[in-house]
């Protein structure tokens, strides 16, 4: 009998529940957007890494010894 009732009828189209996948492909991206950005950061952070380690020698070198040279008048 139940060989009888296949295939009659009029199908039925069910819409996909898509709501948890959009939520984790939302995630994904958001996750993919924070790596990104901190490579960029990591990557120009170690590209100004040796100018910023000379700017502020150079910075210290007249902070610490040349300017209180100049107030004492020893130069």
């Amino acid at each position: 009998m139940a060989e009888e009732e296949y295939g009659k009828g009029v199908p039925m189209v069910i819409e996909p529940n898509m709501g948890p996948i959009e939520a984790v492909v939302e995630d994904i991206r958001y996750r993919a957007q924070l790596i990104a950005r901190n490579q960029k950061l990591d990557s120009g952070v170690s590209a100004a890494g040796v100018s910023g380690f000379i700017a502020g020698f150079v910075f210290v070198i007249v902070m610490v010894i040349i300017l209180p040279m100049f107030i004492w008048s020893v130069i």
